[in-house]
């Protein structure tokens, strides 16, 4: 029997992701802002982690129940303890070093051992061959971590753990971006984590083969059947798959942009989110790398019918990080967004931003967070200070840098 899942539809299972800031602010649409402005302070947590900050996750690596930041760099994992106060110090420390084939590019974290105590799925040698581990904690958190080797998958990407099996027990889920030369498209695969992780093998389920240069994808119950999807993003546009009686479909939900050959079109970036009169979104970066921000909105036909597209931003270069989370406590999510790139587009970029809808989503606005203070590769969002309400860590890939965007709203939780 599949799992009930605990996942609400239309909502992602993961922690709160979250953002906002103050700054400068265009309107781009008409529209009413509801709650109060968000107002951020912006921390530089390191300043040159590595030559290019590939990701950034959170987890509570120490187990005092904080959320520290975990920075993927070319050569190293490091974490920056929560010092659980605004103004306190971040205490770096090294996960791994020179411990897996360069460049290391995505992470994910869970107890994969079942020790209690957090690890990580780590994808590496990037761009060339791609290689799986896993890495887990020696003796002291002083020491440099283990490494366990998965072994090859061509062109690794992006990594999240889900269970898209319905197991009762998350997979690793890991997109490729490239197809290798003799398949249609890439192995988007589900690792089985086995009883022995370090000794045993991972199974693999190969949930699709038809879509190519999937830059990202992510999970969620979209159709209310208590089972986890994915959600992708990839040249074809943006699809839904669903496990059905040990299988999986794919419905095309959107093409994506329209471009002058098939890896200049599709879609980037995905993320799903709730509007404040309840009713879903999707919000992508089109296309890979790609200039405009694009809202899809669900058909009444159902979750798995073509969704209705609206571009709500152009003029970005290299759009590379999106996550959807209330920002400021009005019950609806917002987008954050970054991009790493100079553009010809006065205050598109790089730029660090947040648009807000109105309660039925046919009006967005723009705060920018940050204008050129990090060239954004990657971004999160949480609870870091204990207020209840939602910060912003982005890492940067020319600025080489980690900065942490404190929300200064109200707190929603009283400190203890």
């Amino acid at each position: 029997m599949h799992r009930r899942s605990t996942v609400l539809p239309f909502q992602f299972g993961s922690p709160l992701l979250v953002v906002l800031l103050a700054g400068m602010a265009g309107m781009l649409v008409p529209g009413i802002l509801p709650a109060a402005e968000p107002a951020f302070t912006a921390r530089v947590i390191d300043p040159h982690p590595g030559e290019i900050c590939y990701g950034v996750t959170l987890a509570d690596v120490d187990g005092d129940a904080q959320s520290d930041i975990v920075v993927v760099t070319e050569n190293a994992v490091l974490w920056y303890r929560n010092p659980a106060a605004a103004d306190g110090a971040w205490q770096k420390r090294t996960v791994i070093r020179d411990q897996t084939p360069r460049d290391n590019v995505c992470i994910a974290p869970l107890d994969i051992d079942r020790d209690g105590k957090v690890d990580f799925a780590l994808g590496a040698s990037w761009p060339k061959t791609g290689s799986l581990h896993w890495i887990t904690r020696n003796q002291s958190l002083d020491e440099p971590w283990k490494v366990h080797d998965l072994g090859p998958l061509f062109s690794t990407h992006r990594m999240r753990f889900a269970d898209i099996l319905g197991t009762n027990s998350p997979q690793l889920v890991v997109s490729p971006l490239n197809a290798a030369a003799d398949r249609p498209g890439v192995d988007l695969t589900a690792f089985t984590i086995p009883v022995s992780p370090a000794t045993d093998r991972w199974p693999a389920t190969v949930v699709n083969r038809q879509l190519n240069r999937m830059h990202n994808h992510a999970h969620a119950d979209v159709d209310g059947d208590g089972n986890i999807d994915t959600l992708t993003a990839s040249r074809e546009g943006v699809h839904l798959l669903r496990h059905v009686d040990g299988n999986f479909t794919t419905a095309p939900l959107a093409t994506g942009i329209a471009g002058a050959t098939p890896d200049a079109g599709g879609a980037g970036e995905i993320r799903l989110g709730t509007l404040a009169s309840g009713r879903a979104f999707l919000v992508t970066v089109e296309p890979m790398h790609g200039t405009a921000i694009a809202v899809y909105h669900p058909s009444a036909e159902g979750p798995s019918a073509p969704w209705r597209r609206q571009v709500i931003d152009d003029g970005y270069a290299r759009g590379h990080a999106l996550a959807v989370v209330d920002v400021d406590g009005d019950g609806a999510d917002e987008i954050i967004f970054g991009s790493s790139d100079p553009s010809s587009v006065e205050g598109h970029g790089p730029t660090l931003a947040v648009y807000r809808a109105n309660a039925d989503g046919s009006n967005w606005t723009r705060t920018v967070v940050d204008a050129g203070g990090v060239t954004v590769e990657d971004l999160v969002a949480a609870d870091l200070t204990g207020d209840g309400n939602p910060d912003i860590v982005a890492v940067g890939r020319a600025t080489h840098n980690v900065k942490l965007y404190v929300n200064t709203l109200p707190p929603r939780t009283p400190r203890p």
